[in-house]
């Protein structure tokens, strides 16, 4: 496990700001640089190699790619050999244990079956730095000859674990730059508090009910189900943008200025601005470096209908080797070649309301598909939302949460709306003693949460 979260906030941060303050510019990156090897080394000590390799591979091929160009030489067969890296590497962590199981049937073989342990921000950091790699391809950008400047980005532990997916051509000014000042590490240090609250006072709390449902044993009544449903729906929107709150917030503290991974998905009005909303630095770089290169939207419907099945299909098997997650990415193909060339034009005539509802149902869905690496386990639960398997309508079990959860539900929906955030901007701007003691509040309350509740790793951290 990396550094648990009450030696992040009270001694590995303060450390690093401190040190990354005071040190002359020159040495910045060196800071960066050695906090997050020791970062990632507290936690993955020997994975840690794996993650170095991976900067050096790629800051050595970079390098090479910039000379070959200028000697009017192809470069192709340095990108792909990279690529090709990156992709075994990926593979073999992510999906060994389903390859493996796969050739043995095929070939009666007796390799073992056991998934291997995933090292943490694997899929993160080789997208980052895939990413990379393109783009000086592309001659989007130059490569970097500062080998530690380079180490600093890709191996940067703020964005490390769970993302977002930094690109170097967004940041290649801040690594130099390094502009700190105080309003911005109050900013950043509001979006940290916003962000880690979220996680410990709504995710956590999403969670703990899930598990308690989970290990009651008994099958699940009508409602029951949808209170299930509903909490996973909550809890991985609150744990996944809570997380990258935090790494937006500690990079705003360190002079970097993320993009935005999350904008609202929850008030989508169609599946295909979920998309847009959910998981930005991820379907942006599908996007960019999958999507268009295949031609994008210019070519044949035929064409297209191929381009969106092959970005989905690859989005679903970023996240993992088992039948559900490709099937999750076949799930949104089809919904989003439906409102492509079907229904568009229906759902642009549905009011407000109805187009939400539409669109936050066939999300839970979806999520029904990714949190089940059972097809039974997912069968029985759809059915039993819809009342067949269902113990019944409701029982005591739903009840139960009903009463208990009723204020966490009602929180969890507002927060999931600009409401708040419009709320907390105008307390910021005209009440700035209010504003920070609200902050103060959430901040007790949140590492209160970590003091006297267990800790709940990331989601996204397995993917």
């Amino acid at each position: 496990m990396l550094l648990n979260s009450l030696n992040f906030i009270f001694a590995f941060l303060p450390v690093v700001l401190i040190l990354f303050y005071v040190v002359p510019g020159k040495w910045k990156n060196v800071v960066l640089a050695l906090a997050s090897i020791f970062f990632y080394a507290w936690g993955e000590p020997v994975y840690v190699v794996l993650m170095l390799f991976s900067a050096v591979l790629h800051y050595m091929m970079a390098i090479d790619i910039g000379r070959k160009q200028k000697r009017n030489r192809s470069a192709v067969s340095s990108l792909v050999f990279t690529v090709v890296m990156d992709v075994f590497i990926l593979c073999f962590f992510k999906y060994y244990g389903f390859l493996s199981g796969a050739v043995n049937e095929w070939l009666g073989t007796g390799f073992s079956t056991t998934a291997l342990v995933l090292p943490i921000g694997l899929s993160f950091y080789t997208f980052k730095n895939l990413s990379y790699i393109i783009d000086v391809y592309k001659k989007k950008c130059q490569p970097e000859r500062d080998p530690i400047a380079f180490l600093a980005y890709a191996s940067l532990f703020a964005c490390m674990s769970a993302g977002p997916i930094v690109r170097y051509v967004d940041i290649k000014e801040d690594l130099y730059a390094h502009s700190v000042y105080m309003s911005r590490l109050g900013e950043g240090a509001r979006r940290f508090i916003l962000g880690l609250a979220k996680k410990v006072l709504l995710a956590d709390q999403l969670s703990l009910m899930i598990s308690q449902i989970q290990e009651s044993g008994t099958s699940m009544s009508v409602v029951t189900a949808w209170i299930y449903l509903f909490a996973y729906t909550m809890q991985i929107y609150f744990d996944f943008s809570g997380y990258s709150d935090m790494a937006i917030g500690v990079g705003k503290m360190l002079g970097f200025e993320f993009k935005e991974n999350f904008d609202y998905p929850y008030i989508a009005k169609s599946v295909t601005e979920f998309w847009r909303r959910w998981h930005i630095s991820l379907s942006s770089w599908f996007r960019d470096y999958v999507y268009i290169p295949l031609g994008g939207n210019r070519v044949s419907v035929l064409c297209h209908l191929r381009n969106i099945i092959v970005v989905w299909c690859l989005t679903g098997i970023w996240h993992g080797g088992t039948w559900n997650f490709p099937m999750w990415g076949l799930y949104y193909a089809v919904i989003l070649i439906g409102e492509k060339y079907i229904w568009k034009k229906l759902i642009e005539r549905f009011p407000a309301w109805a187009a939400n509802t539409y669109t936050m149902l066939l999300v839970m869905f979806g999520w029904l598909i990714f949190m089940n690496t059972s097809w039974d386990a997912a069968s029985s639960m759809f059915g039993a939302l819809f009342g067949f398997g269902a113990s019944a309508f409701i029982d005591v079990t739903a009840g139960y949460y009903l009463k208990t959860g009723i204020l966490l539900f009602v929180l969890c929906v507002l927060a999931a709306r600009p409401v708040l955030k419009k709320l907390s901007e105008r307390i910021v701007d005209h009440y700035k003693v209010v504003a920070i003691l609200v902050y103060l509040v959430l901040f007790l309350l949140s590492i209160g949460g970590l003091v006297f509740n267990s800790y709940q790793p990331f989601l996204y951290m397995q993917f």
